[in-house]
């Protein structure tokens, strides 16, 4: 899509891995004909900005010869299948997400942002990712399939997940013309699901994800924002030896069979402040925005850092009332306005904020003066 600064190419790499060689090749063409970056989304795929308009067609090639597109375009216009990031090769999450990829054929057109999470690892690690139909643990240990916004799912066999996920997604589609809904969790809010589904909670979250240092992996890295600097990518790949790697929603990435190696470019430890803060690119980057975020996030968590973590609140800093970068609430989100900030309390960007069109050095008065 067009963006301020180029065209935005996202790119969803099968099952959220891609090798070392498409992983090199990817930074390779993030330099040539891009910004020279990648960003991460919270859907665990990848984003190359700032591509020419006549470029489009040879980045577009690139990404196949890379062995990162489906031939047929209509696949990649398909629903997202987002797996928890810690999968081993035959375990229940690559085996569901595998089948589940290979029959988004029988589904009729959803919206783009629907989405599915295959999250059947011994607890979810994906609760607070972007999903429509998760397939995820019960309070038994059981598979269930669960829409999102819904207390409870259905048990399943692990065969049946699959069958009984795109059936959801079929009575979504179905019903939603009714309500005009494009996601599951607003569509439930005036449609009630079929009588089979409620049946039991899923389990507790485990957290987000494998946190900077080392996993049974490999080595873990977290990303300031979701930005990743394609020259220091690609020298972090070569010095680690990675065999592959995987990317996350969590704003981190895992470095298959990597020894841990001091990256300064990256996020290297598990109580660094940036980890709670999100911050979509902002102006002039993005056209949608007013101000610039990232200087002003990393300036907070750098005044974050000094509190424990435990005590810091969530922060997100949005160029625009589109929440872009986090979907969900936040303890303070900052919400550029006409080249000011409003301040959203407990909420979302969207949100009624609680004081309008403040400028930098009155946030700096107001939040964090000492």
């Amino acid at each position: 899509m067009a963006c301020g600064d180029g065209l935005l190419l996202r790119v969803r790499p099968r099952l959220a891995r891609l090798s070392q060689a498409q992983a090199l090749g990817l930074c390779e063409l993030a330099q040539s004909l891009g910004s020279g970056y990648l960003d991460l989304s919270n859907r665990a795929s990848l984003q190359l900005r700032a591509i020419p308009p006549r470029h489009h067609a040879r980045a577009v090639e690139t990404l196949c010869q890379l062995g990162l597109l489906d031939d047929d375009p209509l696949l990649e216009a398909r629903p997202p299948v987002l797996v928890q990031p810690c999968w081993s090769s035959g375990d229940a999450s690559e085996r569901i997400a595998t089948e589940l990829i290979s029959r988004l054929g029988e589904l009729p057109g959803l919206s783009a942002k629907f989405g599915f999470a295959v999250d059947a690892g011994p607890a979810p690690l994906l609760a607070g990712a972007s999903a429509d139909v998760r397939i995820e643990r019960g309070v038994s240990g059981a598979l269930i399939v669960r829409a999102d916004g819904a207390e409870r799912g259905m048990q399943v066999e692990p065969g049946q997940a699959v069958g009984v996920a795109l059936r959801l997604a079929r009575w979504f589609a179905d019903s939603a013309t009714t309500s005009g809904a494009r996601r599951m969790r607003e569509h439930l809010r005036s449609q009630a699901l079929p009588a089979d589904f409620p049946l039991q909670q899923p389990a507790a979250p485990a957290g987000e994800g494998p946190l900077p240092g080392t996993c049974a992996l490999g080595a873990v890295y977290g990303v300031a924002f979701g930005q990743l600097h394609a020259p220091e990518l690609a020298d972090l790949l070569r010095r680690t030896r990675a065999e592959a790697l995987r990317v996350t929603p969590f704003r981190s990435l895992i470095l298959e069979g990597a020894e841990f190696v001091e990256a300064p470019a990256f996020v290297s430890r598990a109580d660094d402040a940036l980890l709670g803060v999100d911050a979509c690119p902002g102006a002039p980057t993005c056209a949608s925005a007013t101000v610039p975020t990232r200087p002003l996030a990393r300036e907070i968590a750098s005044r974050m850092q000094a509190v424990a973590p435990e005590q810091r609140p969530s922060l997100h800093v949005s160029g625009c009332a589109k929440g872009c970068a986090r979907a969900s609430a936040a303890d303070v989100t900052l919400v550029g306005h006409d080249g000011a900030f409003d301040v959203v309390l407990r909420g979302r960007a969207w949100d009624a904020p609680s004081s309008a069109g403040r400028s930098v050095e009155e946030l700096r008065a107001s939040y964090w003066s000492s």
